[in-house]
C-alpha cells in the first residue's frame, strides 16, 4: 500500500512538472511553418519592412513566410531552418525579451541620427551594420562607454565635419538604430569600417576585415 501510494505521488509530481515545462516554454514561443496568431503578424509585416516578405499579412506561417525567414537568416549567418526561433526573432528585433537594452529614447535618436548620416543610401544591413559599430564602441574598453561620448568622439565620425549629421534622419535609419539595439549586429563585432574608395588612412585599411557590406568594409 506504501509502494502504491509513493508511485501515485511520484506520478502526480512529474504530471505537474510537465504542465509547468509547457507552459514555461510557452514563454519562449517560436513560430514555423503551420504557426499562426499574433507573433507570425509580427514577423510577416517586420520581413516585409525590410524586404523579405511580399506576401499577404494574414498571421499565418506559410510557404512563403518560411522562404522570407530563409532568405533573412541566411543573410545574418544563422542557420537557415525557416523557423522564427528565438535568435531569429532577437535578430528581427521581435524577442519578446527586447528592450531596447537600457538605452533611453534619446540615444537612438543619436544613433539613428549617426547611422542616417553614415550610411544615408547603403543597404539596410549596412545601415543596421553602423549602428552595431557605434554599439560595439561603447562595449569596448578602448571607447567612451555611452552612445554620446562614441558618436561625439573626436574624429571618429566624418559626417560631424561634412555637415550631414544635420541632415533630416531617414526612417531607415531609426529602423537600423532599433534593430542594432536590439542585439542584430551584421558587421560580427566590428569596431571601425571605412570606405575603400576614399579612405586614406594606412592605418585602417592595415585592420583585420569581417565583412563588406555595400561600400563599407566592417573591420577589428
Amino acid at each position: 500500500m506504501y509502494k502504491k501510494k509513493v508511485l501515485l505521488s511520484i506520478v502526480m509530481f512529474l504530471s505537474v512538472f510537465s504542465v509547468f515545462l509547457i507552459y514555461d516554454t510557452g514563454a519562449f514561443a517560436l513560430s514555423k511553418y503551420g504557426s499562426s496568431g499574433t507573433e507570425v503578424t509580427q514577423i510577416q509585416q517586420k520581413l516585409s519592412s525590410l524586404g523579405y516578405y511580399n506576401g499577404a499579412i494574414d498571421g499565418v506561417y506559410g510557404t512563403q513566410t518560411k522562404n522570407a525567414v530563409i532568405r533573412f537568416q541566411k543573410d545574418c549567418g544563422l542557420t537557415a531552418d525557416g523557423i522564427a526561433g528565438s535568435k531569429t526573432l532577437t535578430y528581427l528585433g521581435l524577442s519578446s525579451s527586447n528592450s531596447n537594452y537600457g538605452y533611453s529614447q534619446g540615444e537612438i535618436d543619436l544613433l539613428a541620427r549617426t547611422i542616417s548620416a553614415e550610411a544615408r543610401g547603403e543597404p539596410y544591413e549596412g545601415q543596421v551594420a553602423v549602428g552595431a559599430v557605434i554599439l560595439n564602441r561603447v562595449e569596448h574598453p578602448s571607447f567612451p562607454n555611452t552612445i554620446a561620448g562614441v558618436v561625439y568622439q573626436s574624429g571618429a565620425f566624418s559626417c560631424m565635419d561634412d555637415g550631414q549629421f544635420n541632415q533630416p534622419i531617414s526612417d531607415t535609419s531609426r529602423k537600423a538604430a532599433v534593430d542594432a539595439v536590439n542585439g542584430w549586429d551584421p558587421s560580427g563585432g566590428a569596431i571601425y569600417y571605412y570606405n575603400p574608395v576614399t579612405a586614406t588612412s594606412k592605418w585602417i585599411r592595415s585592420r583585420p576585415i569581417i565583412v563588406t557590406i555595400g561600400a563599407h568594409v566592417f573591420c577589428l
